[in-house]
């Protein structure tokens, strides 16, 4: 059965913070509220708990996967980002948004698009997801909480915790969500391609 844990939604308590991130470290499957919906989120070095995040969500290795942040210094060490999309991304994080881009060396082979090796990145503007993120000192990968055979990801704890209780370690309860994932936009090419109209507004990229 998983843990559950009630963290303050702007006041995230350091101690449960400092628990969730020891249960990450180790291996587990965390679902978290973040500025959009509720995510599954996983240490992003460990194959295993990779894998386990992958059959939760019932995807393959074409379906691409996000890495979490804190800031867009950390997303420059895991994406080439050019002057103008970087002033695209400064613009517009952190928020409900999800960028495409060229991943760098430092991502896992595993994590990123096998074809493409392109990678998700987002800044969440979340106060749990930040605190976590920050104990931790590195990305989370991460994906929508959307389960199979359902068309809207989940945005209640206690729905969350009543069917996950068995596959994830952590369930964190910081408040209800949208219903709404992040706005996906594809940055690899010369002009910014909307793949996903979500919470974010797409007009900021001219789309």
């Amino acid at each position: 059965m998983s843990q559950f844990f009630q963290i303050h939604p702007e006041n995230p308590q350091a101690r449960l913070i400092a628990q969730a991130a020891e249960i990450i470290r180790k291996g587990g499957i965390v679902a978290l509220p973040t500025d959009s919906c509720y995510a599954l989120v996983c240490h992003l070095d460990d194959k295993d708990a990779v894998t386990r995040l992958r059959r939760i969500r019932h995807v393959d290795d074409k379906h691409h996967l996000t890495l979490l942040c804190r800031d867009l210094s950390e997303i420059a060490n895991y994406a080439r980002v050019d002057n103008q999309q970087y002033r695209m991304l400064k613009a517009a994080t952190p928020g409900p948004y999800t960028f495409i881009l060229e991943a760098t060396k430092e991502v896992p082979r595993r994590v990123s698009h096998p074809s493409r090796k392109t990678i998700g990145l987002r800044v969440p503007e979340n106060a749990i997801a930040h605190a976590l993120l920050a104990e931790l000192a590195q990305p989370l990968l991460g994906t929508t909480l959307i389960l199979p055979d359902d068309d809207q990801p989940l945005t209640d704890p206690d729905e969350v915790r009543e069917r996950l209780a068995k596959l994830v370690d952590l369930v964190i309860d910081g408040g209800a969500c949208s219903l709404e994932p992040t706005t996906v936009i594809d940055m690899t090419g010369s002009e910014p391609v909307l793949r996903r109209q979500g919470r974010g507004d797409a007009s900021a990229f001219g789309l």
